[in-house]
């Protein structure tokens, strides 16, 4: 009735729980147990929402429950076989599949059940899960189809039983007193909403009120053969055990020929008496007294929502609790002692505290792992520290105190004796589970004592999908009106009385092969359960073995470099100090002595141990050791006979070490030599030799002076930080260092700052003799020798349309750290006119340093010197064409509308005491753009469009605007502050949700059907802006868009089912995901474009689940077949292995015949992805990970990721012709560059003049299948 509109919720959810102190890989998690109302829900398969909602109002009609039951193999038959030729006529496979459904949701453990087995008996397919139907529609096809499933047994009449009822509908002639009577079944009756203001004024319209036939409507009567005056009326003959009440909410207006959902106030009783409407009166008041029990609920319009029910629990089978804004009110709780603990404990008393952490839990358990850790969390302190020595290890205390407390779970949970933990929430075992069914009993004993205390209109639940909580009575009346409001009333006799044996017991009249059923599932479900649960408390610990180490530098170094240092061992962190020294007793058997275990971390200056493991009772969880903890295994005192100091203050350190070395031959005094074999020459400077030395941070510099052996004459400096004075050897080939004042030998190195890495330059008196070593004040000055006083330039000639490419001409210049950077650049157009033999082309050159990825730097100041300018000797500039920036000059780079690519942004020089709104306007003349809609925004540290320069009449200095910064011309008005303005487009085509069964069989030349994601210039529609705060969360952002009039007429049932994509020109930049990140964390600006694509289900995306593009080669030809769109969840395995196991899951072949390509559509080229050995780390020996998130491949979401099958396809080449083509264009552009890259920068987008209004899909039809019985 609604289209193909749907709705799921996401409750039954795997929980976010952190990886840290984890192994990564281990089993899938297991569905969570029930919640605190000892209530199942059902999963919703999509569009489901209607059938969860009706199903659920029948499994808690008890008579109809009942009547199910009580229909048993004999006459259904068994499912097992539906598939035997000549048995499965006599399989009544609906029936069957609906008693399992709800012996499930009565017996088994779980949040949550699945109708995927019920629906198909249905005969139903994966796509009508995801269509969503009326559920006064179903209810009648569905109670017809259980009709003729059961024909020829004795439950062929019990829904008749249950829901007839019969009207008399009656016309009498005002002449002459005839009576003409017809008489119609129903199994539900239809009330009308509009016009009409509660359900009893609707029946009274129906069933009291008489049409009257006058005047130009007579009515022929048969006795007098003419037309005459009548009245019509109508009146309920029969009325069924259970009443059932359709509201029509949904009417059309016929003056705008469309559909709408009545919303206004309509009110209906919780018990109501039917005597007036009735032909017969006579009777007690209990023949015609019915309450309400199930109020089936929609959320929505006429075109689409959701539905959920609100059900009064008859037979009391779950645990009701007060709604959390009545329970805020807590009562003081008793033990079986008699005492009395408040809601808020006394910090000194051990008792009460660990009582009120166990009673604040929902489960009221706790592991007993991690009761230290949440005594530290709410109350700031541990029981190691506060308690331990009064009372014992922790353990101890909850022995001790069993009056209170109960060890559950073989031991590993604790809970209070006087709220036993529900056993939904702690299964039992499954020779607990024969004894007690499904483990309820424990509950009932408790709930008959509160039964008595349940306030009046208890014993009503919410359950919305997999969802189930407890509401109030009162609640119902919210109910009345609104988009959200009642939909179907099911009311009952309030004479059907249940039996007490049916009272909080699940299992009343179950067939005892359906309880048997439950409770295997539920044993294999505890069973799960312990398996996962162990598997995530297994970790991998670490071991380094003492007698491997010895004492070098402050630190632990291994005696022999090329052995292993390292055990890993797999344990359980449940398990407790002790045992992890058994363990490794035997495993290191025989160990002589004792044996200590201590916390090790691997710095750069060697292995350093921090806090030892001393109390055998502590478990490794409260012991704070992880996931990946490294453990030193010793005697506790000594290594090699060489004391060994723990703890943070001893952390060493490691510094670099300089002295002079004057003797070297020029060659190793080379800087940068790169000679990484040479012990002495590595990163080091001319005349200087560096070390790597370990100290402890506790150590002074004293010590360190006395443990270098140097004399006490010697002067230590440390590498000046920042700019020094002039003259004291910034650039031009000298360093300046700062001597340490006498005060500082007394300090430590912890107190001076020194970290890894920091240099430490040692001299004696006599260096101070040679010119490379300069003393003026407190800095020493190290100069570079004069055989290395050079500058190298290099020209790049430039390349004519058919020209060769030509190496770029290399010339040395002499200059020393006085040299003006004008006099460089003069000497070197001279020699590069000589060396070219003719004279240079352009009026202006500038030069330009590389940074290390070779990226130029902005032109230097040429008014200044080699050092002034921060030019280092013996480095490379590059002479290029421009005009250098004088000393009050700033040199910028821009571009418009986006973030440009490497090389292809626009430079500009201003002068620094530009505002801002004069700077925007240098620029916009300079690329031609006229107009004050524009303004100006930096770029972000990933090279993103980034935030606005908001204060235009501001200095260019004041805002931090440094010589060779992009700034990003964007189209617009300023935004307020704190809001932003963003274009919102809509991708106009055909979407679908990923597969995973293997791509669809389609034409070979595609269609015109592609995921957005495949789309390098997806086809999209111009819907609007809107303005948002920037603290908003990306759901607010979904819910505002859908506001916008063009998207009137785009139905979703829940933000869920959009997806935003964060637009870059009109490219598919990345995913915006996290519901409930605000849009600064998203980093989203003011004028970013944002495209919404509409999904078929709901999606909420990880951190590292990337939305990839396939396409699969055909075999032998250069082209693929259409494109699919994957997702590929990285979060524990980022490698290539991952992807190609998912994309050989996701195309039903084999791993290793498969080879991957990542398309460049900038190139229009595909890289081949492959396993890749990275570099291996000198230190821990082993390879990173290998990670397609990261280089060299970075996937990121709307990546293309072509996939060829190497079993049939033996071409290995992912070009296309037309890829050819594009590569072939890409080259002649290059070389017809003339560097005009202003040109073709076009940030107005042109917005599609012609706007079709959306077709919506068409209506879907609801249908059951039903075999033929007799």
């Amino acid at each position: 009735m609604f289209g193909n509109l749907f709705e799921e919720d996401d409750e039954e959810g795997s929980s976010s729980i952190s990886s840290k102190g984890r192994v990564l890989k281990g089993p899938e998690e297991p569905p969570p147990p029930r919640g605190r109302s000892n209530l199942c829900g059902i999963k919703n398969q999509g569009g489901t929402c209607y059938l969860n909602s009706l199903l659920q109002t029948l499994l808690f009609t008890p008579e109809f429950r009942g009547e199910l039951f009580s229909l048993g193999p004999e006459e259904l038959g068994c499912l097992e076989d539906k598939d035997t030729p000549g048995a499965k006529e006599s399989v009544r496979v609906i029936p069957l599949q609906l008693q399992r459904l709800f012996a499930r949701l009565l017996l088994v453990d779980q949040q949550s059940a699945s109708t995927a087995e019920l629906t198909g008996s249905f005969g139903w397919n994966t796509t009508e899960g995801t269509n969503q139907h009326d559920v006064q529609e179903l209810n009648r096809i569905l109670f017809s189809a259980l009709e003729h499933s059961l024909v020829g047994t004795s439950g062929s009449s019990f829904i008749n039983r249950l829901y007839h009822g019969t009207i008399v509908n009656s016309i009498v002639c005002k002449e002459c007193g005839n009576v003409s009577q017809r008489q119609e079944d129903f199994l539900d009756l239809t009330a009308c909403v509009c016009g009409v203001s509660s359900l009893e004024e609707a029946l009274w319209n129906m069933f009291v009120e008489e049409e009257v036939f006058e005047g130009n409507n007579l009515y022929r009567c048969a006795q007098c053969n003419k037309l005459v005056t009548a009245a019509k009326s109508a009146k309920m003959r029969k009325l069924p055990p259970f009443m059932t009440m359709s509201l029509l909410r949904f009417s059309f207006d016929f003056a705008k020929c469309e559909r709408y959902k009545e919303t206004g106030r309509y009110s209906f009783p919780l018990s109501i008496n039917l005597r007036p409407f009735c032909e017969l009166r006579e009777g007690e008041d209990s023949d015609y007294s019915y309450e309400l029990f199930s109020v089936i609920i929609h959320k929505g319009g006429c075109y689409g929502g959701h539905y959920h029910v609100y059900i009064k629990d008859i037979d009391q089978l779950g645990r009701w609790e007060p709604p959390e804004d009545d329970s805020k009110p807590k009562t003081k709780k008793k033990t079986t002692d008699g005492k009395v603990y408040a809601p808020k404990p006394q910090e000194d008393d051990p008792l009460s505290i660990l009582t009120a952490i166990i009673g604040q839990e929902p489960s009221k358990t706790v592991l007993v792992d991690q009761l230290g850790q949440k005594l530290m969390d709410k109350f700031g302190f541990s029981w190691n520290k506060k308690f331990k020595k009064q009372y014992g290890a922790i353990g101890k205390f909850l022995q001790s105190h069993s009056d209170v407390f109960m060890l559950v779970s073989n031991g590993s949970r604790v809970a209070l004796k006087v709220n036993p933990p529900s056993p939904m929430t702690e299964p039992t075992g499954p020779e607990q589970c024969t004894d007690s069914g499904v483990g309820t009993t424990d509950v009932r004993a408790e709930g008959d004592q509160e039964a008595e205390d349940l306030p009046e209109g208890s014993h009503w639940f919410d359950l919305n999908d997999s969802t189930v909580t407890s509401i109030r009575e009162a609640d119902i009346e919210k109910q009345f009106q609104g988009k959200e409001s009642a939909y179907m009333l099911f009311y009952r006799k309030t004479q059907l009385l249940r039996p007490p044996q049916a009272l909080n017991n699940p299992q009343y009249k179950v067939p005892s092969q359906l309880i048997k059923m439950a409770e295997e599932e539920n044993a294999k479900l505890q069973q799960t359960r312990e398996e996962f649960e162990a598997t995530n408390n297994t970790i991998e610990l670490h071991l380094h073995l003492a007698p491997l180490y010895k004492l070098e530098n402050g630190a632990l170094q291994l005696i022999c470099k090329e052995q292993e240092g390292t055990t890993t061992l797999s344990f359980d962190r449940r398990k407790t100090v002790g045992d992890l020294r058994l363990t490794i007793y035997q495993m290191q058997d025989p160990w002589d002595g004792d044996m200590a275990l201590t916390v090790a971390k691997s710095l750069p200056a060697g292995l350093h141990l921090y806090n030892t493991l001393t109390d055998d009772g502590v478990s490794l969880y409260s012991a704070g050791i992880t996931n990946n903890t490294d453990l030193f295994v010793w005697n506790g005192k000594e290594v090699c006979g060489a004391a060994v100091l723990t703890g943070a203050e001893w952390e060493p350190v490691l510094l670099t070490v300089v002295r002079p070395f004057l003797g070297l031959d020029s060659e190793i005094n080379m800087e940068d030599t790169g000679d990484e074999d040479h012990p002495l020459c590595e990163g080091q400077a001319p005349g200087l030799r560096r070390e790597a030395r370990g100290f402890a941070g506790a150590a002074t510099l004293g010590e360190v002076k006395a443990a270098l052996g140097e004399p006490k004459d010697s002067v230590l400096c440390q590498e000046a930080r920042g700019r020094v004075e002039r003259g004291t050897g910034e650039g031009g080939g000298a360093s300046g260092w700062r001597v340490f004042p006498p005060d500082d030998m007394q300090r430590t190195l912890k107190e001076l700052s020194l970290k890894d890495g920091d240099a430490l330059l040692v001299l004696e008196p006599q260096s101070f003799d040679s010119s490379v070593f300069t003393l003026n004040g407190n800095v020493v000055t190290v100069t570079t020798p004069s055989d290395c006083r050079w500058l190298e330039v290099e020209h790049q000639p430039n390349i004519r349309h058919g020209e060769k490419e030509e190496e770029p001409n290399k010339v040395k210049v002499l200059a020393t750290g006085n040299t003006l950077l004008m006099e460089v650049k003069q000497r070197a157009l001279e020699k590069i006119q000589e060396l070219e033999q003719r004279l240079l082309e352009g009026a202006e050159y500038c030069l330009r340093q590389v940074d290390c990825t070779g990226k130029l730097l902005p032109p230097v100041c040429e008014e200044l010197s080699v050092r002034e300018a921060g030019v280092r000797l013996m480095t490379t500039l590059m002479l290029c064409c421009g005009r250098a920036p004088k000393a009050s000059q700033l040199f910028l780079n821009f571009s418009v509308g986006v973030a440009p690519s490497a090389g292809l942004e626009m430079d500009i020089i201003v002068e620094k005491t530009f505002t801002v709104k004069e700077c925007l306007k240098q620029m916009l003349d300079a690329v031609g753009l006229d107009g004050t809609g524009w303004h100006l925004r930096r770029l972000d540290w990933c090279e993103e469009v980034g935030e606005p320069l908001m204060d235009e009449d501001a200095p260019l200095p004041d805002l931090k605007i440094n010589n060779g910064e992009t700034l990003i011309i964007t189209e617009g008005q300023l935004p307020p502050k704190g809001f932003l303005k963003l274009c919102v487009w809509l991708f106009e085509g055909e979407s679908r949700p990923c597969t995973h069964n293997g791509f669809t069989e389609e034409t070979v030349n595609g269609g015109n059907h592609v995921p957005l994601c495949g789309c390098a210039s997806p086809e999209l529609r111009d819907v609007g802006q809107v303005e948002i705060s920037d603290e908003a969360s990306l759901d607010d952002l979904k819910t505002q868009v859908l506001t916008l009039p063009a998207l009137s007429d785009l139905c979703v049932p829940t933000c869920a089912f959009l997806r935003l994509w964060q637009l870059e020109g009109r490219r598919l930049g990345r995913v915006l995901r996290g519901p409930q990140l605000t849009l600064r964390k998203l980093k989203l600006n003011s004028g970013t474009s944002i495209c919404i694509q509409q999904l078929f289900k709901e999606e909420d995306l990880g951190p590292k689940e990337v939305v990839l593009s396939v396409k699969m080669g055909v075999p032998g030809e250069g082209r693929y077949y259409p494109t699919e769109e994957l997702l590929w969840d990285a979060s524990k395995d980022p490698s290539p292995r991952s992807l190609r196991s998912c994309l050989a899951s996701h195309y039903g072949l084999s791993p290793d015949s498969l080879l991957l390509a990542k398309f460049q559509p900038d190139k229009h080229n595909w890289e081949e992805i492959s396993s890749w050995n990275q570099q291996v780390s000198k230190k821990k020996k082993k390879k990173r990970t290998e990670s397609l998130l990261g280089g060299p491949f970075h996937l990121t979401d709307g990546d293309t990721v072509g996939v060829k099958n190497l079993l049939i396809d033996n071409n290995r080449d992912f070009c296309t012709t037309e890829d050819r083509l594009c590569q072939q264009r890409l080259r002649e552009q290059a070389q017809m560059n003339t560097g005009d890259q202003a040109t073709g920068f076009n940030c107005v987008e042109q917005k599609k003049k012609g706007r079709q209004a959306k077709v919506r899909k068409p209506e879907v039809g609801l249908s059951i299948s039903v075999g033929e019985f007799r």
